[in-house]
């Protein structure tokens, strides 16, 4: 089992990570983001979490049918859904590919990110070979969250992407592992292919068999025995 870690434990060495800042400051490519607010990312330039957490949030526009007394028309509509978080110290690219796009907002305040072009990276060959492991092990990531997704119980999809999160974003509280920013049942609703009202009735099964837990401002919480247990499933 892949034992959850802080942000923390993830961030680049001081001295690289300095150097890396101090240009991006330097070159205009560093900012500092409130909750929700969205990044003006674009395809083809590398992003870099300083510090908080970015979400990343693919759109698709989908044929939706309107009823009239007249006739039925034909329109295109959004439909967002919740792919995953980006820590502190870690990587992101948005990949625009028609009719699907994606976007990234701040998911806490103070949320901090540097860009730069992928050439750029020749000036740290270092930390170049940091971002391609990082990708590849998000990439490894997303394959378990695709096998999470492939269950059919809507309640083992639930616990299966819970874990993964907790997993790699966790945060060591009292005989367990939390989240250490909020989500909503929305989100995890999107995530998992589900609606806000069966998760909230799900997560209330859950956490009667004593496999979630809440902590402070609702931070959702996973004891180690479920940690354990879903691993060896």
């Amino acid at each position: 089992m892949h034992s959850p870690s802080s942000t923390s434990e993830v961030s680049r060495p001081f001295l690289t990570w300095q150097r890396i800042l101090d240009w991006a400051q330097e070159h205009y490519r560093y900012r500092t983001f409130t909750k929700d607010e969205r990044i003006p990312a674009r395809p083809g330039l590398l992003y870099l979490v300083q510090r908080g957490a970015i979400r990343l949030v693919g759109t698709a526009q989908i044929t939706a049918t309107t009823s009239s007394s007249a006739a039925k028309a034909m329109r295109l509509s959004p439909e967002e859904a919740f792919l995953g978080f980006v820590g502190a110290g870690q990587p992101f690219e948005i990949v625009a590919q028609s009719p699907f796009t994606l976007q990234a907002y701040a998911h806490v305040d103070q949320t901090s990110v540097v860009w730069m072009y992928w050439h750029d990276l020749d000036n740290w060959p270092h930390f170049r070979r940091e971002v391609f492991d990082a990708f590849r092990y998000q990439h490894q990531r997303k394959l378990l969250w695709l096998s999470t997704l492939g269950q059919r119980r809507t309640i083992d999809r639930l616990l299966g992407f819970l874990t993964l999160l907790i997993e790699e974003f966790g945060e060591p509280y009292e005989n367990g592992y939390c989240l250490p920013f909020p989500l909503t049942h929305a989100q995890i609703g999107s995530a998992i292919g589900s609606t806000r009202v069966t998760v909230t009735r799900l997560m209330g099964k859950l956490r009667q068999k004593g496999l979630i837990r809440t902590q402070g401002d609702n931070l959702l919480c996973l004891p180690i025995s479920t940690l354990g247990s879903n691993n060896n499933n």
